[in-house]
């Protein structure tokens, strides 16, 4: 971790700063956006750091993110509808299909 220091001694000093870190055992981490979209991490490293009262995290795996419902814009199912004369419930599907992805929806209606 910091190249030639041994591990035990890293311990000892955050015990005398007053840090604790806890490994926590998690299979999968999922983040939810304001914009309803998530982050999803998968077999992750997690862990829990309290310093001074105030827990801090620590993550890391292999992410991936899935659009929500709430991050298909109204313009974009607009602009579907326009460019392939489609129901309102088919450019929302391709939208969702296509990860909000404009060009690529379109594309799979034409």
């Amino acid at each position: 971790m910091f190249g030639g220091i041994d591990p035990s001694k890293i311990q000892g000093m955050m015990k005398k700063l007053g840090i604790k870190q806890e490994e926590i055992d998690a299979s999968r981490v999922v983040i939810e956006k304001n914009d309803g979209s998530k982050i999803i991490i998968e077999a992750p490293s997690v862990s829990k750091i309290n310093m001074q009262g105030n827990d801090s995290w620590q993550i890391t795996g292999e992410t991936r993110e899935e659009q929500g419902d709430e991050g298909i814009k109204e313009e974009d199912i607009a602009s579907v509808i326009e460019k392939t004369g489609a129901a309102r419930e088919k450019a929302e599907k391709a939208l969702k299909d296509a990860n909000g992805d404009l060009a690529e929806a379109i594309l799979s209606l034409s």
